[in-house]
C-alpha cells in the first residue's frame, strides 16, 4: 500500500499536481514508517528509511512551492467530476480548505431557491453546506449569501426557507447575510483564509435522488454527480460583496 501510494504521489508530482501529490507522499510516508516499526531485517530497515527521507525532503520542497504561489496569488488546483461519479460530497471539495483562522464565508450563486423543482434542491445543498461550516473544525461567524430571487410564486417559499436557515444558523451564533442580484451569474465560495473555490455547476451538482428512500438520498458521498469542473484558488485578499 506504500509503494503505491508513493507510485501515486510520484505520478501526481510529474503532472504538477503538487496538492494532491504532496497528501500522497505524506500517506505513503505514514504507511512506510509503520512498515520500518514492523521489519526486523536491518537492510531493509535502512532502505526503508533512507527512501523516507527521500520522500520527505520531496514532501517539504512540495509545501514550500505551494506556499510562494499562494503567496505570490498564483496558486490553482482543478478537480474534473465526471458524470455519475461519486465520492465528492461537500466535505470532499470544501474541508481541507477550512482551517480553524476561518470565521467568515461568501457564497454568489443566482440559484439557491426552488425547493421542489423536479431536478433541484439548490435550498437543501445551501442548508447541508451550511451544516458542514457549522460542523467543522473552522469557527465560521458569518456567512455571505448572494444570490437572485426566485420568480413568481415561488419567490415567497424562497424567503420562507432562507428566513428558515437563518434563525437556525443563529442558534449556533452563525449570522447569515443575505443579498439578492437580478444580474449575478457567477457561482463561487471564498473564505477569509483566502481560499476562492468556484464550481461549474455550483452547489447543485448532485443527481436528483432515484426516491426519498435511495442510498445517497441522505449521505452525498454517495450521491452521483453531474458533470462539472471545479478551480480552487489562493488570494492574497478575499474582496468582499
Amino acid at each position: 500500500a506504500g509503494a503505491e501510494a508513493m507510485k501515486r504521489a510520484v505520478q501526481l508530482d510529474v503532472a504538477s499536481r503538487f496538492q494532491e501529490s504532496l497528501v500522497c507522499y505524506q500517506e505513503g510516508i505514514d504507511l512506510l514508517l509503520k512498515v520500518v516499526k514492523a521489519t526486523t531485517d536491518e537492510a531493509k530497515k535502512h532502505l526503508y528509511r533512507q527512501k523516507i527521507s527521500e520522500y520527505m525532503t520531496r514532501a517539504e520542497d512540495i509545501k514550500k512551492h505551494i506556499e510562494k504561489e499562494k503567496q505570490d496569488g498564483k496558486y490553482h488546483k482543478q478537480i474534473r467530476i465526471e458524470e455519475n461519479a461519486t465520492g465528492f460530497g461537500y466535505e470532499k471539495l470544501f474541508l481541507e480548505y477550512l482551517t480553524e483562522i476561518v470565521s467568515e464565508v461568501w457564497v454568489e450563486d443566482p440559484y439557491i431557491r426552488q425547493v421542489h423543482q423536479a431536478s433541484r434542491y439548490l435550498l437543501y445543498n445551501f442548508l447541508r453546506f451550511c451544516e458542514m461550516l457549522v460542523k467543522g473544525p473552522c469557527k465560521v461567524k458569518t456567512i455571505h449569501l448572494l444570490t437572485s430571487y426566485d420568480e413568481g410564486s415561488g419567490r415567497s417559499q424562497q424567503m420562507t426557507a432562507l428566513e428558515e436557515i437563518k434563525q437556525s444558523l443563529s442558534n449556533y451564533g452563525v449570522t447569515l447575510n443575505i443579498d439578492f442580484s437580478s444580474s449575478i451569474h457567477d457561482r463561487e465560495i471564498r473564505f477569509n483564509n483566502g481560499w476562492m473555490i468556484k464550481i461549474g455547476r455550483g452547489l447543485d451538482y448532485f443527481k436528483k435522488p432515484q426516491g426519498r428512500f435511495s442510498i445517497g438520498y441522505c449521505d452525498f458521498d454517495l450521491r452521483p454527480c453531474h458533470e462539472t469542473t471545479v478551480d480552487v484558488f489562493h488570494t492574497k485578499h478575499t474582496k468582499k460583496m
